[in-house]
């Protein structure tokens, strides 16, 4: 399975503008993306571009979940919950479909190992909307008015 991920990590990594600019101008069109709608393109870019050229390290990394909260503890900051989960499936979706345009997996052996290489991504971003979750959960509870400090 590794040479497979490795060939769809690398493919992410070398086109991570690409794959990033993609992705920046669905958010900022997207119906379900509308608080990234007149988002500072750089904010919003710099989200994507970052981790799409460090998807090969979180993807590897003997502790993936540390690795997405490295990454994503920052986020979704001042974006609704629901919007940013969305800007995350599109995030991963972008990476399927820039590949699926390259024709990557082209031979039935292939086709498996994508499959596999799918799961291991979408773990990856389950990891990631935990950890986006769980900022806002805590966010919330340091807001509340009203909060006793044993919270």
């Amino acid at each position: 399975m590794r040479t497979f991920v490795t060939k769809l990590i690398d493919l992410t990594q070398k086109n991570a503008e690409q794959i990033t600019a993609q992705w920046a101008k669905d958010v900022k069109t997207n119906l379900r993306t509308y608080s990234y709608h007149n988002a500072p393109d750089d904010k919003i870019i710099l989200q994507a571009k970052d981790f799409y050229t460090n998807f090969h390290e979180m993807f590897f990394h003997e502790a993936p979940f540390e690795k997405a909260e490295e990454f994503f503890e920052k986020y979704a900051e001042g974006v609704p919950l629901h919007e940013a989960v969305y800007a995350l499936i599109l995030m991963r979706r972008h990476i399927w479909l820039y590949a699926e345009f390259q024709s990557i997996f082209t031979m039935e052996t292939e086709h498996r190992k994508a499959i596999e290489s799918l799961s291991r991504t979408i773990l990856m971003f389950d990891y990631i909307v935990y950890v986006i979750a769980r900022e806002y959960w805590r966010l919330l509870k340091d807001n509340t008015p009203g909060k006793s400090s044993h919270s």
